[in-house]
């Protein structure tokens, strides 16, 4: 029922983001058309129901013109730019469609989170009152632990849900997956998040969601063909991606600062024979290994 009720908010928001400014009986008629209101018009204290809940949630505040009689949202572009409110809107939009249009769910198919998402509320709530985690976790190959852990932020990568924090068992910043805890329980032990920690600047100069404090930034270059360079320019490996100006018709340089990590060895291996390492050596290194050992599995 809950997902419902924030379906209904976000396509309330989306509706008002498309059309720009709305009157109350256009709002009613498109939502009377959505397939989601059971072919019935908004009733005006729904509607306002909605708007109130929207700016509690979501601290975004539908606005009203009288002159012109209509509804619009204030700082519709800060809201565009939002990386969380652009994930929500794709994410319950989709699911909107989905069930306005029941024929088409064997039709529009998803990959799927492997687990952890029951655990998601607990670590929002305790991340917002800094309150320590209880975690019974299992790393892949490792027996089951228990962790007393200060949640500092959240990140998906790869369909799967991390939590990074401190765990009192050990000093350093790390990051745990929820689809490997076993239980969580929020306690009533309090923690301070450090003044200088920002979860955007910590996965700043890495591809995926290892961080290693002790590896630098690099300046990392790499040479990409054929239509592989569409991909790259349409969806970046990483968010310091800059291409250089263009010296052949036959490829693209493209450059970057990142940390080497394992998981950019991954993504580069996995765009193929159509990318190459030009630098730092290092790296280049790493790629010609791991690729000699994928190689030697097809002898």
């Amino acid at each position: 029922m809950a997902s419902n009720v924030i379906n209904r908010y976000v396509w309330l928001l989306n509706t008002l983001l498309q059309h720009k400014e709305l009157s109350l009986k256009e709002i009613s008629t498109l939502w009377q058309n959505s397939g989601l209101g059971d072919n019935k018009p908004l009733p005006r204290r729904t509607f306002q129901m909605h708007r109130d809940a929207i700016e509690d949630l979501f601290a975004i505040n539908i606005n009203y013109n009288a002159s012109s009689n209509v509804y619009y949202i204030e700082d519709a572009d800060r809201f565009k730019c939002s990386r969380a409110c652009r994930w929500l809107l794709e994410s319950f939009s989709v699911a909107n469609l989905i069930q306005a249009g029941a024929n088409m769910e064997e039709r529009i198919l998803f990959e799927g989170v492997p687990g952890g998402v029951e655990h998601l509320e607990t670590v929002v709530k305790a991340m917002q009152q800094n309150r320590i985690l209880s975690i019974d976790y299992r790393q892949f190959g490792k027996e089951p632990k228990t962790l007393h852990f200060r949640p500092y932020a959240m990140k998906i990568y790869n369909r799967r849900w991390y939590v990074v924090g401190r765990a009192s068992e050990g000093g350093r910043i790390i990051n745990i997956a929820l689809d490997r805890t076993l239980s969580m329980d929020m306690t009533d032990e309090v923690f301070v998040l450090p003044d200088d920690f920002d979860a955007k600047n910590y996965y700043a100069g890495t591809v995926g969601i290892y961080v290693d404090d002790n590896e630098a930034l690099q300046l990392v270059k790499i040479r990409v063909r054929d239509v592989q360079r569409e991909y790259l320019r349409t969806l970046p490996l990483h968010h310091s991606q800059e291409e250089e100006i263009a010296t052949s018709n036959e490829y693209s340089d493209f450059r970057y600062y990142l940390r080497l990590t394992p998981e950019l060895t991954t993504q580069i291996l996995a765009m193929g024979e159509n990318v190459e390492v030009l630098e730092p050596q290092e790296l280049r290194e790493r790629v010609k290994d791991r690729a000699s050992k994928i190689a030697n599995l097809y002898k």
